[in-house]
């Protein structure tokens, strides 16, 4: 008896030292990340929105998590590099990607052959900001009015340039629409970035964009820049004085979408390491100082959940798809 007893203590003995060896792991994984820097991949150059946004947001990180948090930008392809980097990199929580919702959302649409699904590859951690578009032209177009836009793009065709920040992107988008539905034609050039692109519209290069208020109010204010409307269904909080295009006479769907800038991580990240900074997120977009920021910066403050965030993408999705397949485009 004493003998078929000690066998199994034994291995009761040894069953228990693993699990208690595999605590500290546990607890590494969980409670102490994270234990070094974190790389905040941004899929397009510096100097617009979305990098403007993921450096306030890494300054505040960096604070609440106790590691710095570093932006590294990889342009190209509208979005797809940074994208494709993120989609493709270990699922420990190091590397994040922050984004407009082209690379996630229209780009399924656009791209046969796009090398990442974002709905297996990729999950939302947060929505950190509403960011709001606004049509703008170059002050030397002689136009104020949606109206007025689309009479002149008739009368002059090929004269209209409209500059995006990349292939498929809102500009892009809303660029093939008008062609389509107005029976005009306006010349789509595409960049690396908002940046680039913004730099000649202002030159003149490209007279035209549908690009965020964030990086072209400062220009709209001094005269540079003359606001036509606003994407959405409400006006930007920025530009209160900017009507939708609902407003302006155009109500068609495709100028009532508007899409988060959002905070993603590799689709196989640990839920508790998701979980942790989709919690830091909400907390830090809520304080006084980083809300009043991104209000400064011209975008509106979500900061929510990662499952609320997955929600709004499933729901988001199917719209998007829909309006980018209606347009006809396609890059490849």
């Amino acid at each position: 008896m004493k003998q078929s007893t000690l066998p199994r203590r034994r291995w009761a003995i040894h069953i228990a030292c693993a699990a208690v060896s595999l605590l500290p792991l546990a607890a590494y994984a969980q409670g102490d990340y994270p234990t070094k820097p974190i790389r905040l991949v941004v899929p397009y150059p510096a100097g617009g929105l979305t990098d403007t946004l993921s450096r306030q947001l890494a300054e505040g990180l960096s604070k609440r998590l106790g590691q710095p948090v570093v932006v590294e930008n990889k342009g190209g392809a509208g979005g797809i590099i940074g994208t494709d980097f993120v989609a493709k990199s270990a699922p420990d929580g190091y590397t994040l990607l922050m984004t407009i919702p082209g690379p996630i959302t229209a780009n399924i649409a656009l791209y046969k052959k796009l090398p990442y699904d974002p709905r297996t590859e990729l999950r939302p951690i947060s929505d950190v900001a509403m960011a709001r578009t606004v049509l703008t032209v170059n002050a030397s177009v002689p136009v104020r009015t949606v109206h007025e836009l689309i009479a002149y793009a008739k009368k002059e065709p090929g004269k209209l340039r409209m500059g995006s920040w990349g292939p498929g992107t809102q500009p892009h988008t809303i660029q093939a629409y008008m062609d389509k539905t107005y029976g005009v034609d306006i010349l789509h050039v595409p960049y690396r970035g908002e940046g680039p692109m913004v730099t000649d519209l202002l030159a003149g290069q490209v007279n035209m964009t549908i690009g965020s208020v964030t990086t072209l109010r400062q220009y709209i204010a001094v005269g540079k820049l003359r606001p036509l409307a606003v994407a959405g269904t409400t006006r930007a909080r920025a530009l209160p004085d900017v009507p939708t295009f609902a407003e302006a006479g155009y109500s068609d769907a495709a100028y009532k979408i508007v899409g988060p800038t959002t905070l993603l991580a590799p689709a196989k990240t640990p839920d508790a390491i998701v979980e942790k900074l989709g919690r830091e997120v909400s907390a830090l977009v809520k304080t006084p100082e980083l809300s009043a920021k991104i209000d400064e910066i011209g975008a509106e403050p979500i900061g929510n959940s990662p499952a609320d965030a997955e929600r709004a993408y499933k729901a988001y999705l199917p719209v998007v798809l829909k309006l980018t397949a209606d347009t006809g485009v396609t890059l490849d």
